[in-house]
């Protein structure tokens, strides 16, 4: 099982912004996060606007991201925060599982994505697995992202140039495997296994661990 991580003072709970228009949702989905144990809710913001002013002050280990807000959308947003705070995940929570938003989403830097319909027990399990580097999405969505590559055209474009421990790493995190436990299986540092990942990023043109495991998978079916 994956550690349970840890925010940068070692101290828990663990500090989760929210960015949800709907009060009654918003007021929620706050109180069901702030009961876990070992999760706290320590920003809830109503609008992409709010979001950019008080998610980077309030200073998160994770967030969760509604798609439809008024005015700018939370893809939007989303692509807006990472350039702020890059190295925090997103995670999609909404109604929609269209293909389209799905994908405009995991292109803005989200790191997961799940329907608001997903159960309590499962929510915590999937703020744990991308604090822990995974890439949680709810299983519909999950089947609509690999579906959507069957009926894609071969791609002509020359072959990445991977190394071989780059292609083993990335296979590796199309398993769900976290960087320490990737480390662990390669018997590398954890760093070493950053330097890789980076690489795979940049060979790739992706910006995120989803976007590197969707595009291998879809390579993998052409």
């Amino acid at each position: 099982m994956t550690a349970v991580p840890s925010p940068a003072d070692g101290q828990l709970p663990l500090r989760v912004a929210l960015v949800e228009d709907q009060r009654a949702t918003r007021e929620s989905w706050s109180r069901l996060i702030s009961s876990f144990s070992d999760f706290t809710c320590v920003c809830a913001c109503a609008t992409a606007e709010e979001a950019l002013l008080l998610v980077p002050q309030s200073k998160p280990n994770v967030i969760l991201m509604d798609i439809f807000l008024p005015r700018m959308s939370g893809i939007e947003c989303t692509a807006r925060l990472k350039a702020v705070l890059p190295k925090v995940p997103i995670v999609m929570l909404t109604a929609s599982d269209e293909d389209e938003t799905v994908f405009q989403a995991l292109q803005a830097g989200a790191n997961g994505y799940l329907l608001k319909r997903t159960e309590p027990a499962a929510l915590r399990a999937a703020l744990l697995d991308v604090l822990n580097g995974g890439a949680p999405m709810t299983s519909e969505v999950a089947r609509r992202v690999i579906d959507s590559f069957h009926t894609k055209k071969p791609n002509r474009e020359k072959p990445i140039n991977l190394t071989a421990r780059e292609e083993e790493t990335l296979v590796l995190l199309t398993k769900g495997y976290s960087n320490k436990e990737i480390a662990e299986h390669q018997n590398l540092s954890i760093e070493t296994v950053r330097s890789h990942l980076k690489n795979v990023y940049e060979k790739l043109h992706v910006r995120s661990r989803t976007e590197a495991v969707v595009n291998y998978l879809s390579k993998q079916k052409e």
